[in-house]
């Protein structure tokens, strides 16, 4: 999955989307490279961000969804939201799934819009409301805790009629540094629950963090820990960096 943004402040500038002729480079390298999915997104959630209006992040994402869904039919569409209207507008205008980080919790229409779709719905754990996901909090055991939050939230999604459910465990949103470590070294145990994990670290501060670095050099280290998620057997990699994924994924197919 390539991440691309409609915003302005996205926390890896390399991400974010200067017009239709940007947005070209992007797809034609990710059919080039077997991307599956483009997930686009018009509102940041990166550390200190601010709330972003449905009209504002319709406005944003119009022209980019429609000019994939026209030029660009065998991508799959996301689109990074928990606004039930903007994911109303994005699967009514070509988009084909939801990828939404605050998993439904503080707006659980959505669900019932990707329902009506028949649209694919990716589940982020996290947790605090919409101003703030970034929130302090504290697990008991983050690995149990997390588990068992994603299980309520499949619960309430499936009761709204959605079919298809991807799990993220949403690295970086309320979770110390040692403990999106402690998640992605037990990611395996995840699939206990019964539907794929997408495993989205690229370039977060649980890496360039660990390392003392910055996002802008943390490939090397989002290299290192996708090739680790993939053998833990995550299903989907949400990355910047698709060259660099798909040799891994690539370097991985041992005969």
């Amino acid at each position: 999955m390539a991440i691309v943004n409609a915003t302005p402040d996205s926390y890896h500038p390399e991400s974010r989307l200067n017009g239709l002729k940007h947005l070209d480079i992007i797809a034609q390298n990710c059919l080039k490279k077997n991307v599956r999915i483009v997930d686009i997104g018009a509102h940041s959630t990166r550390p200190g961000y601010t709330l972003v209006s449905s009209e504002e992040q319709i406005a944003r994402l119009k022209p980019y969804i429609q000019h994939l869904r026209k030029e660009y039919s065998p991508l799959y569409i996301s689109v990074d939201t928990s606004d039930p209207l903007v994911a109303r507008f994005a699967l009514e205008n070509g988009a084909d799934l939801i990828n939404d980080v605050e998993g439904g919790r503080n707006h659980p229409d959505i669900y019932n819009v990707c329902a009506e779709f028949n649209a694919p719905y990716i589940l982020v754990h996290s947790r605090g409301s919409s101003e703030d996901l970034h929130a302090q909090t504290s697990y008991d055991n983050v690995t149990t805790d997390v588990m068992f939050e994603l299980s309520c939230q499949v619960e309430q999604v499936k009761a709204a009629g959605v079919k298809d459910i991807i799990l993220d465990l949403g690295f970086g949103f309320s979770k110390t540094v040692d403990e999106n470590f402690e998640l992605l070294n037990n990611l395996k145990m995840f699939q206990l629950l019964g539907y794929p994990i997408l495993c989205g670290i690229s370039r977060k501060s649980m890496i360039y963090r660990k390392i003392n670095t910055s996002s802008e050099n943390a490939l090397n280290g989002t290299t290192v820990l996708n090739t680790f998620a993939l053998i833990q057997h995550a299903n989907f990699l949400r990355v910047h960096d698709i060259d660099q994924a798909h040799e891994i994924i690539e370097l991985l197919k041992i005969p």
